[in-house]
């Protein structure tokens, strides 16, 4: 993440942190290169070895506790305003700059719903609680959830210009890969189409390799969250594919469906057409009740009550996520009210969030019809960032 990007979401932390009336956010680590603490990509920049502290005041403080050796990368990182070095311990600067500031509520990094703000390890939470004991600062730590989700999520314009790059790449191979798929192809083959098309232009993979693509055909594929088979391609199959790339470090996620025709047929059999129409529905009337304030089950009912009305039976996961550094991030999403999703469901949507849609149904005999798309909320609604799917894909 360049030093321009990080500097903006330190900035967009202040407001946070002025919004939600914390008055300082503490990111503590150690060896941050094995294990690592998801804020410190947005605002950090670099890694630490020792214990460190990045402090993020309300007041637009910025100040870096870090080992003395580690004082000369800091300062050329550049992200901070205050870079402190020490020898033998954190603790004396650490309870020193407490002190001097004397925050009333201090955000560390734990979280019970959200795995990207539950970076602060239990051991190292324990000693932070040991270098604080006789202050009251222990008993000020809040969850910095709240802000680290509004963080990730509220993107800004120059995040939202890298994304719209990120879907560009992703639309142009999708289209590489309908002249490549054939009756014959096993999945493993297409996905290593895929692959090489994505290397080809630089790009990264936005989640673990061995799913990414994932390749689907016919009706009887593994689940959603499965790498590409042997299995191959035949006449009749509804084929889909999930994947995603990552451009200078922010993701895409998309997903499309084709219909391989069989001999004799020239438009897909009435049962595969319904089911793209019923799908493609379900994501319309989503994104129709996609606006600021709106909470994220509220969505994922709207589209998942569309497709059970239908006949089909209910999708296993929830409408959509957020995505951005990762491609599942963010805090709230478009998720059913299922104790699996914590209190993620009932998180108020925000302007400038980018969610994806993707519900999924299954067709008797043909497979799985499911699309993925992008949208970024407005300040009364929201937009596409992908091109919409609204016609099955034929391939002859």
């Amino acid at each position: 993440m360049s030093k321009n990007l990080i500097t903006e979401k330190i900035q967009q932390a202040v407001s946070i942190l002025n919004e939600k009336d914390i008055d300082l956010w503490m990111t503590f680590v150690r060896e941050s290169g094995t294990m690592r603490d998801p804020a410190m990509e947005m605002v950090v920049g670099t890694n630490a070895t020792w214990q460190s502290a990045f402090l993020i005041n309300r007041n637009g403080d910025t100040t870096a506790i870090v080992g003395s050796l580690e004082v000369p990368n800091m300062n050329m990182v550049g992200t901070y305003k205050n870079v402190v070095g020490y020898v033998q311990s954190v603790k004396e600067p650490l309870v020193e700059y407490l002190t001097k500031h004397d925050p009333k509520k201090i955000a560390v990094n734990y979280s019970i719903n959200s795995n990207l703000a539950d970076g602060l390890t239990h051991g190292l939470f324990l000693i932070l609680q040991k270098h604080l004991e006789g202050t009251p600062f222990i008993e000020r730590f809040v969850s910095s959830e709240e802000i680290i989700a509004s963080l990730r999520g509220r993107k800004s314009s120059s995040e939202i210009e890298l994304m719209k790059t990120a879907v560009k790449h992703t639309e142009e191979i999708f289209e590489e890969a309908t002249k490549f798929i054939a009756p014959g192809k096993s999945e493993l083959e297409i996905a290593t189409f895929v692959k090489e098309r994505i290397f080809e232009r630089g790009l990264g993979l936005a989640w673990a390799e061995d799913h990414c693509p994932s390749v689907f055909t016919g009706p009887d594929t593994a689940g959603a969250h499965s790498g590409p088979t042997d299995r191959k391609v035949e006449k009749g199959h509804i084929i889909n594919m999930d994947f995603g790339v990552k451009y200078n470090g922010y993701c895409s996620d998309m997903q499309r469906t084709w219909y391989i025709l069989r001999d004799g047929e020239d438009t897909a059999p009435n049962e595969v057409q319904r089911g793209f129409d019923v799908l493609k529905t379900a994501i319309q009337k989503a994104k129709a009740v996609i606006r600021p304030g709106v909470k994220g089950c509220e969505v994922d009912e709207t589209a998942r009550n569309y497709i059970t009305e239908n006949g089909y039976a209910e999708y296993q996961h929830g409408l959509g996520h957020q995505l951005g550094r990762t491609a599942h991030d963010g805090g709230g999403g478009l998720f059913p009210r299922w104790e699996r999703y914590g209190n993620l469901p009932f998180l108020p949507i925000e302007e400038n969030q980018i969610f994806t849609i993707e519900p999924r149904l299954f067709v008797e005999g043909h497979g799985v019809v499911t699309m993925e798309e992008e949208v970024v909320v407005t300040k009364d609604g929201c937009e596409y960032l992908t091109h919409p799917q609204i016609e099955l894909i034929l391939i002859k």
